[in-house]
């Protein structure tokens, strides 16, 4: 009786481990000792965005309790963006626009987290840089923040001087430039 018991115990494991997961998850990853958010959204290829969004509830906004062995998604079908780009000292959103090629349009939809005048990013964030809209909404009990830098990460970026290009969400109407 006791074998019955621990072999279903065993066999409903997987279950009770994915349960926080969405149905809809495109890949996935376990945690292993000393990851980071930021950290495993670098070397997988997810933005520190999404890897927050779609494990919300689960991972807290300060990403401090990821335990290891546990099972986190990267990614939901039709909402994950694994062109990415980590932020390096002196980064600005234009510098990442211009890296990328994209517009601003298309980063901060990618990336809610960013305030208007870009003054929030900090070195290590992981960034989408897809040039299309990839990127699951924000969750409904929360509104769009960045995940909390762990201690001894550096600030955000020194703040471009914006021009009118740079703005979020206005694009250059002939891509030339010029207003």
């Amino acid at each position: 009786m006791f074998a019955s018991i621990f072999v279903v115990a065993i066999a409903a494991l997987p279950l009770v481990a994915s349960q926080d997961m969405p149905a809809n998850c495109a890949r996935n990853y376990t945690v292993v000792g000393g990851d980071t958010c930021d950290a495993i959204s670098a070397a997988q290829n997810a933005s520190t965005y999404q890897l927050a969004t779609v494990n919300n509830p689960t991972i807290d906004d300060a990403c401090s309790n990821l335990g290891i062995g546990q099972t986190i998604c990267l990614g939901t079908i039709g909402e994950d963006c694994s062109n990415t780009y980590t932020v390096v000292p002196n980064d600005t959103c234009s510098t990442v626009m211009n890296m990328a090629g994209i517009n601003a349009t298309i980063l901060y939809a990618n990336n809610p987290q960013i305030n208007s005048d870009c003054t929030n990013i900090y070195v290590g964030e992981v960034l989408c840089t897809l040039n299309q809209v990839r990127v699951p909404p924000a969750p409904a009990n929360k509104p769009t923040s960045p995940v909390v830098p762990s201690p001894g990460t550096a600030t955000a970026a020194p703040a471009p001087t914006q021009t009118p290009a740079d703005l979020p969400w206005c694009d250059d109407p002939n891509d030339d430039g010029e207003w």
